[in-house]
């Protein structure tokens, strides 16, 4: 399976967090899978940690080395992906979300988060 790590998931696995479910855990630990990170995901870690919120202290360049370093791929975003977005219903106001979101569906991956306002778009996206 191709997995795309929303961006909490990916907080909590670079940092080895109890918050991490098992089943992320274990859906990036199976070889069978591939886990891929969004740019999306650096670019709103980055932009939030800038902005002070304490969930977001992270060093964005080397949250990416780390996953990158772990095996992760990294998907870019590219037109397609935010023109996807005009298909999805106002049902979460995040941007960054929102473009995970089509991500996920625009390649075929599921969109794994922990996020029920996530989840609730359901085609494309795992709630764990």
């Amino acid at each position: 399976m191709k997995v795309l790590l929303d961006s909490h998931i990916v907080l909590w696995a670079v940092a080895g967090s109890s918050r991490l479910p098992a089943v992320a855990r274990g859906l990036i630990a199976d070889p069978l899978n591939e886990v891929w990170f969004s740019a999306a995901t650096v670019w709103e870690v980055q932009i939030k940690s800038s902005l002070g919120r304490p969930d977001f202290r992270v060093d964005a360049a080397q949250m990416r080395k780390r996953l990158l370093g772990g095996g992760a791929r990294e998907l870019a975003i590219s037109g397609g992906h935010a023109a996807q977005v005009a298909h999805l219903p106002p049902l979460h106001k995040d941007p960054f979300d929102r473009l995970l979101v089509a991500q996920a569906r625009a390649e075929g991956f599921t969109l794994v988060t922990h996020d029920d306002a996530v989840a609730a778009y359901g085609r494309g996206v795992m709630r764990v």
